[in-house]
């Protein structure tokens, strides 16, 4: 589901609003090895699949840091915004993983419209991402990211 605003002010009239909760989007582990050669974090739990076995979790998880690197495509896919030269990352107010995300499970993220303020620069956006995986009890990431619209 994608909500279409004609004008980034629509955004200060849109706050508090549910914008809509992406498809689902499969984790892989090809993807979770692409992930640990650009950081440079190859820790077991994440790339060794018959250690991870035994591990904590049972398998293979995803980085945390992947899973938050997923916000642009999630905006992307819940929002469009007419009337922008650039909508711009200008960061995090928070961010937290309060559970694993195995490799091979089913993700779909709500966003939320929890702030929005008309700036010199353009309007400044917070959007809360949930991510939630087919099966899970808890949220496995729930991000406050912050879009400056030019």
């Amino acid at each position: 589901m994608t909500l279409h605003l004609t004008h980034p002010a629509e955004l200060v009239e849109s706050v508090g609003r549910t914008i809509g909760t992406t498809g689902p989007y499969k984790v892989l582990q090809d993807q979770v090895n692409l992930f640990a050669e650009a950081t440079g974090d190859f820790q077991w739990i994440h790339t060794d699949p018959d250690r991870a076995a035994d591990g904590p979790f049972g398998g293979t998880v995803a980085h945390g840091y992947l899973t938050l690197s997923l916000a642009p495509s999630i905006l992307a896919e819940a929002l469009t915004v007419d009337g922008v030269d650039a909508a711009l990352n200008y960061g995090l107010n928070k961010v937290r993983f309060p559970a694993p995300l195995p490799v091979g499970s089913v993700l779909r993220a709500t966003v939320a419209l929890t702030a929005a303020e008309q700036k010199p620069a353009g309007v400044e956006a917070v959007f809360r991402l949930t991510y939630e995986i087919d099966g899970g009890t808890r949220p496995v990431c729930v991000a406050d990211v912050v879009v400056l619209y030019t």
